[in-house]
């Protein structure tokens, strides 16, 4: 049976995040909505930012989560509070946006995202979950922000990008003290990584948990904006670019080669025994 030891205070991980966050991180402030230029301003940004609020708006779930699932881990716990204050300021970075062109906001859709995630088949299936969802959110903004043609709107949508490589690289550093600790959790990450990179489109745990509630019908989700996406912004082979820098990204972690779906199934079997 594995002994988990509780680092000090020294060594906690989340006072480095906290520490770097406190000295770099932006501020809204910054952004500059007086400035938004309105003929600029396409209906397909409308949709996209609707989308990008819908996604960001289930983090005082995810944190409701990870409160519950690692009840016993203050390390990890500091960080899922440093991590949300972030993704709050980007969906109220966005929906900031939107009301500074004359759109709303549905509460009610915002009010369902509401309920906590169950806890995941392990921790290690939680994170590697969560790393998932970074490294995705990271890809499409980065893309779409050089994309747009509005200035402001380019501006935001990058430094949430940003946020959001440097949340994937936390996430995979406490996955990986997760493993390192339950080596048997392997499996749960290699079926999590098999599962949301195995089909041809973007697979994102909202869309995987949130999507068939009833407020949400008639409503943009976060599926709305990654097949608009797919569908007028990204290029040819951007999904398998994707898929490829995730599963890389799990292959740096495991020690395994998981460059292809293949390899992930075959990984998994060794790993099932």
């Amino acid at each position: 049976m594995t002994t988990e030891t509780v680092p000090t205070m020294q060594e906690m991980h989340s006072l480095g995040v906290f520490r770097h966050y406190d000295r770099s991180h932006w501020r809204f402030s910054e952004i500059a909505l007086d400035d938004i230029d309105r003929s600029l301003v396409r209906p397909e940004y409308i949709t996209l930012m609707k989308s990008a609020v819908m996604g960001e708006s289930n983090v005082i779930a995810a944190v409701h989560g990870f409160m519950n699932e690692f009840i016993d881990d203050y390390d990890f716990s500091a960080f899922a509070v440093i991590w949300g204050y972030q993704e709050v300021q980007h969906h109220y970075g966005f929906t900031s946006y939107l009301q500074a062109v004359g759109e709303s906001v549905d509460s009610r859709a915002v009010a369902a995202m509401r309920a906590p995630y169950e806890p995941g088949s392990t921790r290690s299936a939680t994170l590697a979950t969560n790393i998932i969802s970074e490294l995705t959110v990271n890809h499409v903004y980065r893309s779409v922000s050089a994309w747009v043609r509005e200035p402001v709107l380019a501006d935001l949508l990058l430094r949430a990008s940003r946020d959001e490589a440097g949340h994937a690289r936390e996430f995979r550093h406490f996955a990986a003290v997760r493993l390192a600790a339950h080596p048997e959790e392997l499996a749960s990450v290699l079926e999590t990584l098999y599962f949301y990179t195995a089909d041809e489109k973007i697979k994102h745990p909202v869309s995987v948990f949130k999507s068939g509630l009833d407020a949400l019908s008639g409503h943009e989700t976060i599926d709305t904006g990654f097949q608009l996406f797919l569908d007028r912004m990204a290029a040819q082979g951007e999904l398998d670019e994707l898929q490829a820098k995730i599963r890389k990204t799990f292959g740096s972690l495991t020690g395994l080669d998981l460059g292809s779906n293949g390899k992930v199934r075959r990984a998994l079997a060794g790993a099932l025994g």
